[in-house]
């Protein structure tokens, strides 16, 4: 039976049974833990984390990686936050699209050293870590930006609800994230022009050999991921309203190990969006969840973190050897038939 299942489609099944399994295990070790307010407050912040991880997986899928994502959500939730202080009539679509903008000149800056310079991404995207929160730092001054300085459609738009039923809330915010992840992967899996991502990422000299331009191509995954790391920018602005320049600290993590754990190889050329969206549903479930239970110490959080991060390349890469096995007996099987046939 399992022969007979994709591989991308084993790994979704495995990632929800494991989801599964982690809320009946903290179910029965907190007491209460199954409510409509433990929905609703993960659902939105796996909102958040989600839209990085799907720009993430973009550029990982061409294997690379981009750890300047969380300093771009805290630049772009501060500056766009300055600006609605400042003018506060601005349009809704105006603000959104100002913080797409800005997102997507940030990872434009990554994507330039790494695709024309042909820099490694992970020094690349380190120094810009450092230097987009920086650029934070010494731009506000000390300040931070309040609640009480925005429009009130900002901090109105994360508890806006598309739908309710009984306690659950379904959240603009969370409809909002669905749709990029639904967008996202019919783009990599319906069109040409997604497909070169896993092309450069599976075999770069192949896929130059067929036309594809490797750099333009790298350049764009990172453009991408700046872009929905500033439209998750405008987001945590709207769900938490005060922003300093820690906002967005520990989104790196997040967002890589929910791709990861998601199922992309973190080698590129392989994964699925849909397996990200469940990956940081899973990240974060374990994250708050951990919060709540009195028997781990909050030190030990971003380990738990660490090794599920560990755990899902080591599966991911035991996986992969076992398809690959397969894959070539199935081929071996294949070819004998074959021959006894024509003999």
């Amino acid at each position: 039976m399992f022969d007979r299942i994709p591989a991308q489609t084993l790994r979704i099944l495995i990632l929800l049974a494991v989801f599964a399994a982690v809320v009946l295990f903290f179910s029965a070790v907190i007491e209460g833990y199954l409510n409509a307010r433990l929905f609703n407050r993960i659902s939105t912040s796996v909102a958040i984390v989600a839209m990085i991880a799907v720009g993430q997986a973009f550029v990982v899928l061409t294997r690379n990686i981009d750890l300047s994502v969380g300093s771009v959500v805290g630049c772009v939730a501060y500056f766009v936050g300055g600006l609605l202080a400042a003018w506060p009539g601005m349009p809704p679509v105006l603000v959104v699209a100002l913080a797409v903008l800005i997102g997507a000149g940030f990872g434009a800056v990554n994507g330039l050293f790494v695709a024309r310079f042909g820099l490694p991404s992970i020094i690349v995207t380190l120094a810009t870590l450092a230097i987009f929160r920086s650029v934070l730092v010494e731009s506000s001054d000390g300040s931070s930006i309040t609640t009480d300085r925005l429009p009130a459609w900002v901090p109105g738009f994360a508890q806006a609800n598309a739908a309710e039923i009984g306690g659950l809330q379904l959240r603009w915010m969370v409809v909002v994230a669905l749709a990029v992840v639904i967008l996202a992967h019919v783009f990599l899996t319906r069109f040409r022009a997604g497909r070169q991502f896993f092309a450069i990422g599976s075999n770069p000299d192949a896929a130059k050999f067929a036309g594809i331009d490797g750099a333009r191509t790298v350049f764009w995954a990172f453009v991408l991921s700046g872009a929905l790391a500033g439209l998750a920018g405008f987001m945590f602005l709207s769900r938490f309203g005060n922003i300093t320049v820690v906002a967005g600290l520990g989104f790196e993590l997040k967002s890589v190990g929910a791709v990861v754990v998601g199922g992309v190889n973190i080698f590129g050329g392989s994964g699925n969006v849909i397996g990200v969206l469940i990956g940081a549903a899973l990240i974060d479930l374990i994250d708050t969840s951990l919060v709540r239970w009195e028997l781990v110490s909050e030190f030990w959080r971003e380990a738990v973190l660490g090794l599920l991060i560990l755990a899902a390349v080591v599966a991911d890469t035991l996986l992969s050897r076992r398809l690959m096995a397969r894959r070539r007996r199935m081929a071996a099987r294949q070819g004998t038939v074959g021959a006894e046939k024509r003999a």
